[in-house]
């Protein structure tokens, strides 16, 4: 695949992040479609708007094929059962069977809940999708909590310690040799006297990225692993082992802190998996072609929609919005 730049470093410069009237006209019309059973005069409206222009007819047959594409289709098996039920076509059940089906949804959402429902009662902080809140701590440190993030805190009896439940979070510590300041994750713990880092919790690994200071990183598993970090450095530690320490840029790996997301000659699949994070809807690729496409950008992410067209537009990607706030890339 061809390399694609993508750079919006304010929202002013490259691609346009304006939505198509067309195609969102087209998205409606199908939707109204689908949902319902349309009578003549639907279907009168339906075939002037058809003929007022030919990108119209384009559009519109645009959507039929991706809905009924495979590739589609599979791709919406990813999504969780409460959003796959939007894109499902619409049929008549008799009452005992739509009171089963409601029952069995009930439950996988609700198990599927499960989880956040476990964080949201051991967390002293919390921030919703697509938003960040910088935490001042009783020692006088700091902690700032990127999107998505649940953190539980100890300063009892001079304990400074803090316990990453989900998500990624930034911490300025203040420096007091007599109590160590300690942050554990899913699979490891980051002892600090007085520093700068971040840690990210994620459902295989926890990474830790140092930005001043020194830190000592540890595994949470039976085994000794272990690392040291200086500025620059960041370790990732698994449920088995502590990884090498490798290179990294503060600016780019932390430019979450002034509300950006920067990437050079990355897959575009990475860059969907960290938009995701930030996006209250399902970003689903109908094509794995597309997650394979390298591309450079810096982005706002209070705009995440913007940078996913964008993205498409430099791409040379298709971008549809679906209601529900699904975003299909194509």
């Amino acid at each position: 695949m061809g390399h694609q730049n993508a750079h919006d470093t304010d929202g002013t410069s490259g691609g346009s992040t304006a939505a198509d009237p067309i195609a969102d006209q087209a998205l409606d019309w199908f939707v109204r479609l689908r949902n319902g059973e349309p009578d003549a005069a639907t279907n009168a409206a339906l075939q002037a708007w058809l003929a007022e222009d030919s990108r119209h007819e384009v559009e519109f047959r645009s959507i039929e094929i991706l809905w009924s594409s495979k590739s589609f289709l599979n791709a919406v098996k990813t999504l969780p059962v409460d959003r796959r039920a939007l894109l499902r076509p619409k049929t008549r059940r008799r009452p005992l069977q739509a009171a089963a089906l409601a029952a069995s949804v009930l439950l996988a959402v609700g198990i599927w809940q499960y989880p956040a429902l476990t964080i949201a009662f051991q967390a002293d902080y919390r921030t919703a999708t697509g938003s960040q809140t910088t935490v001042p701590l009783p020692d006088g440190s700091m902690m700032v909590l990127n999107t998505d993030t649940a953190v539980a805190t100890d300063f009892e009896g001079g304990r400074r310690h803090v316990r990453l439940l989900r998500g990624e979070a930034f911490f300025d510590v203040v420096h007091d040799p007599a109590h160590p300041f300690t942050v554990s994750g899913h699979y490891g713990e980051v002892q600090v006297l007085g520093t700068a880092f971040s840690v990210r919790a994620g459902d295989d690994e926890d990474q830790v990225v140092l930005e001043r200071g020194r830190v000592q990183v540890l595994c949470l598993c039976d085994g000794e692993g272990k690392a040291e970090l200086a500025p620059g450095e960041a370790v990732s530690i698994t449920a088995t082992a502590v990884s090498s320490v490798r290179a990294a840029d503060p600016t780019v790996t932390l430019a979450w802190r002034e509300g950006r997301i920067i990437f050079e000659n990355a897959s575009l699949g990475a860059v969907l998996d960290e938009l995701r994070r930030y996006h209250r809807g399902p970003i689903v690729v109908a094509d794995e072609r597309v997650s394979r496409l390298i591309v450079t950008g810096n982005y706002r992410l209070d705009d995440v929609e913007g940078a996913l067209r964008t993205l498409a537009d430099a791409a040379g990607v298709g971008f549809y919005r679906i209601p529900g706030g699904i975003i299909i890339l194509r």
